[in-house]
């Protein structure tokens, strides 16, 4: 009888054992899919990234809470955001939550139409620059080319 118990106590063991190693290897797999995953999204969006760290929001998720498809609309985004923000007042029956969300969307919003502004100007001011010098041949230096060119 004891021999019977024993081998069922040792069978259950294998059991539960190999049962945890599968799983431990599927999470495993998880972890690495998961890294590969935010690697991946990481190395796509590389000004964006360092945003979403910042502020912990996405633009796509910030125009979902203020409601709002066209970054252009200025006046859309300040009605929506005023609307939201005072809706989600305390006295009213809102949550700070809610409306710190609301605040950080209209923040990465912001955030966005500035870094686009900026590239405006800074494509505005490359346009108006006059185009580089050639580069000099591989024989020639700098010096060279220059009094080749008048």
């Amino acid at each position: 009888m004891a021999r019977y118990l024993t081998k069922i106590v040792i069978l259950g063991a294998q059991v539960v054992g190999r049962a945890l190693m599968k799983t431990l290897r599927q999470e495993l797999q998880a972890f690495e899919d998961a890294a590969r995953m935010h690697e991946t999204m990481t190395a796509n969006s590389r000004d964006s990234s360092s945003s979403v760290r910042v502020k912990g929001m996405t633009l796509v998720e910030a125009q979902q809470i203020l409601n709002v498809q066209d970054l252009g609309d200025r006046q859309a985004i300040d009605t929506h955001y005023q609307h939201l923000f005072r809706a989600n007042e305390k006295s009213s029956g809102g949550t700070f939550y809610i409306q710190s969300k609301v605040f950080r969307a209209k923040e990465r919003i912001d955030q966005e139409l500035a870094r686009l502004e900026q590239l405006a100007k800074a494509k505005a001011t490359s346009a108006a620059s006059p185009p580089a010098a050639p580069f000099p041949s591989q024989g020639e230096s700098p010096g060279e080319s220059q009094s080749q060119a008048k």
